[in-house]
C-alpha cells in the first residue's frame, strides 16, 4: 500500500510539471515564458535580457518573432507579427521617466527625423500617462496591417500606426543606436 501512494504521488507530481507552463528563462526574477500569442500566430522568444541605467536595473525585455533570428535589422524591417515584452522590475521608473526614455528612443531610432511618424509617436505616448509601477508589463505586438497593439498588463490600451512606426519602436531596442547595447545582443539570442 505504502509504495502504491508513493508511486501514485510521484506520477502526480511528474504529471503537474509536465502540464505547468514552461518559462525559457528566468531574468532578474522574471519568469520569461518561451512562447508568446500574437492574433493566432505563436512566437518564440527571441532572447531577452536587462535594461540597466546607472547601476540599477529597470526592466527585462524580451523578444518574440516567428522564427528565431539575430539581425537587428531584419527583425525592425520585418512585416511579421512580432512582440517585445517590458517587465517593469524597479520602482524607480515613473511616467515621466518611461516617456522621456521612450522619446530619447524613437530620436535615436529614426535619427532624429520622427516627422512621419510623430502623429502615432504622440499617439503611443498617450499610453505612459498612467502612473508605472514595480511589476507592470507592456506588451509592444505587431500586427501586419493592423498596428501596434499596446498592451499594459494584459489589458489592451491603444493599437497604433503602420509598419513604419513599428520600425521606430522596435528600433528603440534593436537598431544601430539602441537604449542598450547590452540588452540588443540578449534580445537577439547573443550571450
Amino acid at each position: 500500500m505504502k509504495n502504491a501512494l508513493t508511486t501514485g504521488f510521484a506520477s502526480l507530481a511528474m504529471a503537474a510539471m509536465l502540464s505547468a507552463p514552461v518559462s525559457a528563462m528566468t531574468v532578474e526574477g522574471v519568469d520569461v515564458p518561451d512562447t508568446y500569442s500574437a492574433m493566432d500566430t505563436e512566437l518564440k522568444l527571441n532572447g531577452a535580457g536587462t535594461r540597466s541605467k546607472w547601476f540599477m536595473d529597470l526592466y527585462v525585455g524580451g523578444l518574440y518573432v516567428p522564427e528565431t533570428v539575430s539581425d537587428g535589422e531584419a527583425v525592425i524591417n520585418a512585416d511579421e507579427p512580432q512582440a517585445i515584452t517590458l517587465h517593469i522590475i524597479s520602482g524607480m521608473i515613473t511616467s515621466e521617466r518611461m516617456a522621456e526614455a521612450t522619446l530619447e528612443g524613437f530620436e535615436a531610432s529614426t535619427d532624429g527625423d520622427m516627422a512621419a511618424i510623430q502623429d502615432d509617436v504622440d499617439q503611443f505616448m498617450a499610453v505612459f500617462d498612467e502612473e508605472i509601477s514595480e511589476g507592470d508589463v507592456f506588451d509592444l505586438v505587431y500586427v501586419p496591417g493592423t498596428g501596434v497593439k499596446v498592451l499594459k498588463n494584459g489589458e489592451l490600451r491603444d493599437t497604433v500606426g503602420d509598419l513604419a512606426f513599428k520600425k521606430a519602436l522596435f528600433g528603440i531596442w534593436l537598431s544601430d543606436k539602441p537604449a542598450q547595447k547590452d540588452l540588443k545582443k540578449k534580445m537577439l539570442g547573443q550571450r
